[in-house]
């Protein structure tokens, strides 16, 4: 089977070098336009010397752009990355233009606002159609070729995880070449490209301008091609493991596939950002002192609501206390507001459902907006929560979880929290299954959890609780 990817960049580039320079031509006249507002253009030059003012300002940026990269297929750059590239090309082309040719040739000169205009102009319109094309992926920008190694049940996860159009976001899965040691039948919709590994896997990675190349064999040992790896590695193709590439493109740890050598050899579920861990109490307590006089008025008609509905009749309290495994697996009281009957637990503990019939009416209301989640501020308070992290289970569920599931205890190398990368992501559990699926989330949360991480779920939580979105 065979792929012509190679030989077809130029002929992405070409009309893309068409586009931008036809962007900064027009930069250039929108920025003689502007400049025109302040000062007339009569005392300086002719329509010569203006055509050939827009002319050098395109040539000099589209040679800077040239020269940062921006023509690279491929560059791997986010749009901050690309924006940045642009602000420095623009920047060089001004000096040159400025700085050097101006002070060599004087009579060349127009309007001191002309070039600051044209740059301006130049930036944000190159800036807005370089987002455009990488939200679309024209052009061939943000997406890259894959290849997987292996079309075995490893491989099979990236087929499973990664069936729809949005799970492919930024890259092309060329095919799944097997290896001796693949499990029989592991993929079941995909290109499976049979090669000789050996001996024709290094030409067809050249000749079809592989980028990146996934290891998910099942069998590694005697089985993958080790010299064409390496030659790959120092011509700059990616070489991934399946547990990377899963965690990068779904946002979750498959611990189902996780061995021994790959928590050795990463980051571990442990933070590495000492700044943010001596920050996290202040800035959780910020946000709770914040959150807490906004909405300390509904908090109050909450508690009245419960009351009048069951609270009277049956004397049960407004708030709900309930013991859950927090840091380091030390046992806490979390406090809620109570949206179930006060008898729904006498058959014994039992998961949160998504249309619980235990709920009362106003505790069905209170979960899809999340205010029964509330009170847990006075947890934030005492340095048992954060406001974002894993959410705490129960003792008795957390003792059968570490027992069957690998690597469930590490959930609770960080404080638990009102919300997370979990809830966003994943419906309420209500089986081991469940659990498993959410310990994905929550192990990738761990190992990349940032401030700016945190702000993220925050704001999306915020999307979630004022649309009725409620996990």
């Amino acid at each position: 089977m065979a792929y012509t990817y190679a030989g077809h960049t130029h002929q992405k580039i070409k009309p893309l070098i068409v586009i931008e320079t036809t962007i900064l031509c027009i930069a250039g006249y929108l920025g003689l336009y502007i400049a025109s507002f302040a000062d007339s253009f009569d005392d300086f030059s002719t329509l010569q010397v203006h055509l050939s003012n827009v002319l050098i300002f395109v040539a000099f940026s589209q040679l800077s752009l040239l020269a940062v990269g921006l023509y690279e297929l491929r560059l791997r750059e986010s749009i901050r990355g690309v924006v940045r590239r642009i602000l420095v090309s623009i920047g060089i082309a001004y000096f040159l233009h400025d700085g050097v040719l101006l002070n060599l040739f004087p009579s060349l000169e127009v309007n001191n606002y002309f070039i600051p205009s044209a740059a301006v102009v130049g930036i944000v319109s190159l800036s807005i159609f370089r987002f455009v094309i990488m939200e679309n992926e024209w052009f061939g920008f943000s997406r890259k070729d894959v290849l997987i190694i292996g079309a075995g049940e490893r491989a099979s996860i990236i087929e499973k995880r990664m069936r729809r159009k949005a799970d492919r976001r930024g890259i092309n899965l060329v095919g799944f070449v097997p290896l001796v040691g693949d499990k029989f039948n592991g993929i079941q919709n995909e290109t499976i490209i049979n090669l000789e590994v050996q001996e024709e896997l290094e030409k067809f990675v050249l000749e079809n301008d592989i980028q990146e190349i996934v290891i998910a064999c099942d069998e590694r040992r005697d089985a993958l091609p080790l010299q064409a790896l390496f030659n790959f590695k120092i011509r700059g193709v990616e070489i991934t493991d399946i547990l990377d590439f899963i965690e990068r493109e779904t946002g979750q740890v498959a611990v189902n596939l996780i061995y021994p050598s790959w928590v050795i050899y990463s980051n571990g579920f442990r933070t590495t950002n000492h700044l943010r861990e001596s920050l996290d109490y202040l800035f959780n307590a910020f946000i709770a002192v914040f959150v807490f006089v906004f909405a300390c008025p509904f908090m109050l008609i909450t508690a009245i609501l419960i009351y009048l509905e069951d609270g009277r009749k049956t004397g049960a309290s407004v708030f709900y206390k309930q013991e859950r495994v927090g840091l380091d697996g030390r046992v806490f009281k979390i406090i809620k507001f109570r949206s179930m009957r006060p008898d729904a637990e006498k058959g014994g503990a039992q998961f949160a459902q998504k249309n619980d019939d235990r709920t009362t009416k106003i505790g069905g209301f209170l979960r899809k907006y999340r205010i029964d989640e509330l009170p847990q501020l006075f947890n934030v308070f005492k340095g048992e929560m954060g406001f974002v992290g894993p959410r705490p289970e129960r003792p008795q569920f957390v003792t059968e979880f570490i027992k069957q599931i690998p690597y469930y205890n590490q959930r609770h190398n960080v404080k638990p929290g009102l919300t997370g990368w979990a809830q966003l992501k994943y419906p309420y559990g209500s089986s081991s299954e469940d659990t498993i699926e959410k310990l994905k989330f929550d192990l990738y949360y761990i190992k990349h959890r940032s401030i700016l991480f945190d702000l993220l779920i925050l704001l999306r939580t915020v999307e979630v609780i004022l649309f009725g979105k409620g996990r």
